[in-house]
């Protein structure tokens, strides 16, 4: 065999080579046509991590990752967290963004939430915490007052929005994001506006959860807000039939009887005066902005319309709040609903 062919085999060979090492190490790893993640836990290894990867990953490709994880000894270095895998990712550098722990940040959006459980839960399938982990933080009075808040509030410091968190976050850390975040959102207006109305800022996030528990409205949230800050200044018990739902733990409830109202708890409104000891849901920034600009009016009481199209009707006086309180029983009688 001469030199020529000799050269040109050594070519083909290096060719193929090259080729090769581009499409087990360089090439896309992904199989998918959209970016996937892969939340790497605490007690992972690297055999997990490829489990956790293999559904979206090219065999080859996979086979490519393996290898350059033997080679720099990703096993003694497996860190936690939120990693998107792009769909130009390829093998080199996922595997060096794993080891570094390069991680992604995720977009956390708070969920709608009427207790600390129901919030834990949630948060906790979004996040790497357990739910009691959480829990048990927010229930930590010492912590609470060293955020500012006390455990009944603290659920109201995760103001309804959308941010950018790592996913292996502790506990400890979200919180302090919340408070962060709520002392951002706090700025001097909207202080001197709760001033305005008589509330600190916690009392009106007790307040827009109220509001907001009373009607899906958002036109209508200003008009209830300004009824039930009537009541407070006058020091009339608010009755507030969703603190009612509160107290019971029944939030399925769609009629309320007479009964429920003498339910003994802090919570209910119609036993005592002022406002509960903190939110009986997360508000929504529609219900916290009601009350900080809420409408100016003499009502004093309201109830649902009785055509249920969700609106209610206000009163000024107790005698014309009974005439709408009688209509409205008449049609949940008449449509059945107990």
């Amino acid at each position: 065999m001469n030199r020529k062919k000799v050269f040109i085999i050594l070519c083909l060979i290096s060719l193929l080579l090259v080729g090769l090492v581009y499409y087990i190490f360089l090439a896309p790893i992904s199989t998918s046509s959209e970016t996937v993640s892969v939340n790497i836990d605490n007690n992972d290894t690297s055999d997990s991590v490829w489990t956790k990867i293999d559904s979206t990953a090219h065999p080859r490709q996979l086979i490519g990752l393996k290898s350059l994880s033997a080679l720099l000894g990703y096993s003694k270095h497996i860190h936690s967290g939120h990693y998107e895998i792009l769909t130009s990712t390829n093998s080199v550098s996922l595997m060096r963004k794993l080891k570094n722990g390069r991680q992604d940040p995720l977009l956390l959006t708070i969920p709608e939430a009427r207790t600390k459980e129901q919030l834990a839960e949630k948060l906790s399938h979004r996040l790497m915490m357990s739910a009691d982990s959480l829990l048990a933080v927010m229930n930590d009075s010492v912590r609470c007052a060293w955020l500012g808040t006390d455990t009944a509030n603290v659920i109201g410091m995760f103001l309804a929005n959308s941010y950018e968190v790592y996913w292996n976050l502790t506990p400890a850390q979200l919180m302090e994001r919340m408070k962060r975040e709520w002392d951002t959102w706090w700025t001097i207006e909207r202080k001197q506006s709760a001033a305005n109305i008589g509330l600190t800022p916690a009392e009106v996030i007790t307040l827009a959860s109220i509001v907001d528990e009373e009607t899906s409205n958002n036109n209508e949230k200003p008009t209830i807000a300004g009824m039930y800050l009537n009541r407070l200044h006058s020091g009339i018990p608010l009755q507030a039939d969703p603190t009612v739902k509160f107290a019971l733990r029944r939030f399925e409830l769609r009629r309320i009887y007479h009964e429920m109202l003498k339910t003994p708890s802090p919570y209910n409104t119609y036993m005592t005066k002022g406002l509960p000891p903190g939110p009986i849901r997360i508000p929504s920034a529609k219900g916290i902005e009601s009350v900080l600009h809420a409408e100016k009016h003499d009502y004093m009481y309201m109830c649902a319309k009785e055509d249920f199209s969700g609106k209610h009707n206000f009163a000024k006086t107790f005698t014309e709040h009974l005439d709408n309180a009688k209509r409205y029983s008449m049609a949940l009688n008449k449509r059945g609903i107990q």
